[in-house]
């Protein structure tokens, strides 16, 4: 939430009758979602200490949704049959599934369990080297998503929008543009990832956030010097869309799929470590991203 003090500056700056323009950024999994609204003509202060509380509590509206939408997930087949509840999980798995003739892939899931439960201790099991190849994916595949460099994109967007030259308004709203197509860009790879396969994806996508890159990288270098930080308006605009194309480019391709790819990879019997293994190394190197592009900023 912009500060009264930002705020009033604005105001003065506009002659006494500036807008205070009260946003809401929501970082979900690296998709930025924004609200801008001007409820008056006037500077308000939030008093009393209210300010960051408001800003704190309005995260409520995400995970309440969230909780809403836990009460219509039912169980896995496959978390039920490990518990032993194989009717229940039959049950479920024709729901899912639509259909009555589920009996050979129960089967398959009641032997995967007995298999998996023999295995005492999964994680020392991935060391094994029938499961190095699909460590390696593990580790690597979370790494190298954090690498595109997206996550330290959406979460610095209106500082780099405001170096490009916006002003606050701009920069807030070029961050909520941003968000809204990396939320679009997803479903298309949730169309197309089973059509034309996660390696074609990958590729694909890769060699589009590559050259984007490349060309923000060369405008930045050339047109904004040590002392300027203002570019002409078409220049503007292009480094804006080629933000979105990056944004794009991960979001229907290493976004989704360094989740995905994972979780195929490792069989039954490994596979909880598995996954847990790519959510530690994806937080880490989110860390790693973000705190190394906030040293930058300084």
């Amino acid at each position: 939430m912009e500060n009264y003090g930002s705020a009033k500056e604005r105001a003065r700056e506009m002659g006494g009758k500036g807008k205070v323009v009260f946003t809401i950024i929501v970082v979900v999994n690296g998709c930025q979602l924004g609200i801008l609204f001007k409820p008056a003509e006037q500077v308000f202060k939030i008093t009393g200490g209210w300010g960051w509380r408001v800003s704190l509590g309005l995260a409520g509206l995400p995970a309440g949704l969230l909780t809403l939408g836990a009460l219509l997930v039912v169980e896995t087949p496959n978390s039920l049959v490990e518990r032993g509840l194989l009717e229940e999980g039959k049950a479920v798995l024709r729901r899912i599934r639509g259909t009555d003739n589920v009996e050979p892939e129960f089967l398959e899931l009641v032997e995967a369990s007995r298999i998996a439960k023999e295995v005492k201790h999964p994680f020392r099991n991935l060391l094994k080297r029938r499961n190095r190849p699909q460590l390696i994916i593990a580790v690597a595949m979370p790494i190298f998503q954090q690498f595109t460099g997206l996550t330290a994109i959406m979460v610095y967007t209106p500082v780099l929008f405001n170096t490009l030259g916006f002003y606050s308004d701009a920069a807030l709203y070029s961050a909520v543009i941003t968000g809204a197509v990396n939320f679009v860009s997803t479903f298309v790879s949730i169309y197309s990832v089973d059509k034309v396969g996660r390696r074609m994806l990958l590729l694909q996508a890769g060699v589009q956030m590559f050259l984007s890159q490349v060309a923000i990288a060369v405008i930045l270098g050339i047109k904004v010097k040590d002392h300027s930080d203002n570019l002409h308006k078409g220049f503007v605009i292009f480094v804006v869309v080629l933000v979105c194309t990056h944004v794009a480019a991960f979001a229907w391709s290493w976004g989704p799929l360094g989740w995905l790819i994972p979780s195929e990879t490792f069989p039954l019997e490994t596979r909880s470590a598995g996954q847990s293994v790519t959510v530690c190394t994806n937080l880490l190197f989110t860390f790693v991203i973000a705190q190394g592009f906030h040293q930058k900023q300084r």
